[in-house]
């Protein structure tokens, strides 16, 4: 188990088909890879409807655990692949990880993780 490391995790939750190359795109800034699962969204404003029926509008959501170094150039790149400066494309945050188990001990570029 790694405790008090330098690590965050990225969520980030964008339009359906589009999580692949937002994540490809992470990984050229620095991402080491990603899970992406599916959910669906739920607002109050904005409701869709077809032929009466709500339309729920299917979302990908990215998960990245990723060296705090790493974070900002991520973090930005993850905004301008995902087009998350437009309105209803989506959002990405940041939150700290204080405990992690089952990661590899060295990531893609050698990094000691106990040495974050």
């Amino acid at each position: 188990m790694v405790e008090n490391s330098k690590l965050k995790v990225i969520f980030a939750i964008v339009k359906v088909e589009k999580a692949s190359k937002v994540l490809e795109k992470a990984e050229e800034a620095g991402a080491e890879g990603g899970t992406i699962f599916y959910g669906r969204g739920k607002v109050k404003h904005n409701k869709k409807e077809f032929l009466g029926i709500p339309i729920e509008p299917r979302k990908e959501i990215m998960m990245v655990l990723i060296q705090e170094k790493y974070v900002d150039q991520v973090l930005q790149t993850i905004r301008q692949a995902g087009k998350l400066d437009k309105p209803g494309t989506g959002l990405a945050f940041v939150m700290d990880v204080d405990q992690v188990v089952g990661l590899t001990p060295y990531g893609v570029d050698g990094t000691n993780i106990e040495e974050f």
